[in-house]
C-alpha cells in the first residue's frame, strides 16, 4: 500500500498564493477535509514548534476518514532542536536550570531529566487520540545535523520505545555521518531492532545526505525536500522558500523502482512531498500518485 501527500496543509504561500482550496477564507476543519478527499496522508508539522493537545489530535481525528493518515512531527525539545521557551508547557519552564535562564532558545540539556521525561510523556499522551482513532501513520523524529552516531545518541534512540511506547515512529537524519559506509548497517539495524522506521531522503546534493533506500519496520517513509541547492543552508528565509523545488515527472519516475524495492520489506510507504512553496506540493504528490498507477502500482488515495 503507496500513500501520496505532503508534509504540510496549512502552509501560508498554499493557502494565501494559491487557488487549490476552494477558499481562501476556508475554516482550518474544511480545510482539511478538502486535503483529506484528495490525498490520503499528510504531515503535521506545526506540532514541531508547539507541542499538541489531546483535543487537537481528537479534532484531527473528527475532521478526516477512517482511511486517512497523519504522521506528527515530534516536538523540538525532544528531538534536540532548539525550541522557543513559551512554546514549553508553563510549569514545565519553570524547570530551566538556573544557568540558562534567559536565553533566546532552550535545549533539552537545559532541563533536569525529571522534566525532559514530562515532556515526552505529555507529547505521548497528546497524540494518543490519533493513535487510539486509528489514524496516525507515525510520530516523526527528525534529528539535527549535529545529532551524529556518537554512544549518547545511540542510546537516545534506544530509549525511543521506553518513552513513546507501542506508538509507531519513522526517524529521519540530517547529519550523513549515520549514513556512510562504515556506519550504515549497523543504523540500520538499529533502527530494525527498535521498530523505527528509517526515513528515506530526496535532498539536495549539497545537504551531503546519501540516498539509501531501505526500511526497516512495517512503514517505509520518503520526504522528499526538493533539490534547491543554493537554498538548503541559506538563513534568513523561510522554510517554503527553502523547500522551493517543483519535481519534473522524470525526476519522479525514477522513485517507482525505489518504491517497488522498499515495498519488499515493508506493508506500507508514506511518500511526503516537503517541497510546500505555494502548490509544489501538492502538485508533485499527485504526480507521483499518477505516475504509480501509470506504473500498476496500488496506491491509496
Amino acid at each position: 500500500m503507496v500513500r501520496t501527500g505532503t508534509c504540510s496543509w496549512t502552509d501560508p504561500t498554499l493557502v494565501k498564493e494559491t487557488d487549490w482550496y476552494p477558499k481562501r477564507s476556508m475554516s482550518a476543519a474544511d480545510r482539511l477535509a478538502h486535503y483529506a478527499a484528495s490525498f490520503s496522508v499528510v504531515e503535521a508539522d506545526s506540532t514541531y514548534y508547539f507541542p499538541p493537545s489531546p483535543e487537537l489530535a481528537r479534532s484531527w481525528v473528527e475532521r478526516t476518514p477512517a482511511d486517512f493518515r497523519m504522521n506528527v512531527k515530534a516536538y523540538s525539545l525532544l528531538t534536540q532542536h532548539p525550541t522557543r521557551p513559551d512554546s514549553v508547557w508553563e510549569d514545565l519552564r519553570k524547570e530551566v536550570l538556573a544557568e540558562f535562564e534567559g536565553k533566546r532558545n532552550v535545549y533539552a540539556h537545559h532541563f533536569p531529566r525529571e522534566a525532559v521525561e514530562e515532556a515526552w510523556d505529555r507529547f505521548r499522551h497528546a497524540v494518543m487520540p490519533l493513535h487510539v482513532g486509528g489514524r496516525l501513520g507515525a510520530v516523526l523524529l527528525q534529528y539535527p545535523q549535529w545529532f551524529t552516531p556518537k554512544r549518547a545518541n545511540r542510546a537516545e534512540l534506544e530509549q525511543i520505545r521506553e518513552r513513546l511506547g507501542d506508538l509507531p515512529v519513522c526517524v529521519e537524519f540530517r547529519s550523513p555521518l549515520w549514513l556512510a559506509e562504515d556506519d550504515r548497517e549497523r543504523t540500520l539495524g538499529l533502527l530494525a531492532d527498535h521498530d523505527l522506521a528509517f526515513v528515506v531522503v530526496d535532498a539536495p546534493s549539497v545537504s551531503e545526505l546519501p540516498m539509501v533506500v531501505a526500511a526497516t519496520s512495517g512503514l517505509a517513509v520518503v520526504r522528499f525536500h526538493g533539490r534547491a541547492d543554493d537554498n538548503w543552508n541559506k538563513r534568513g528565509i523561510t522554510a517554503a522558500e527553502r523547500f522551493r523545488y517543483l519535481y519534473d515527472d522524470e525526476e519522479l519516475r525514477q522513485w517507482i523502482p525505489r518504491v517497488e524495492t522498499l515495498a519488499e520489506d515493508s506493508k506500507e510507504i508514506h511518500l511526503l512531498m516537503n517541497n510546500c512553496y505555494q502548490d509544489y506540493g501538492v502538485r508533485n504528490a499527485a504526480d507521483i500518485g499518477r505516475l504509480l498507477a501509470e506504473a500498476g502500482a496500488r496506491e491509496r488515495t
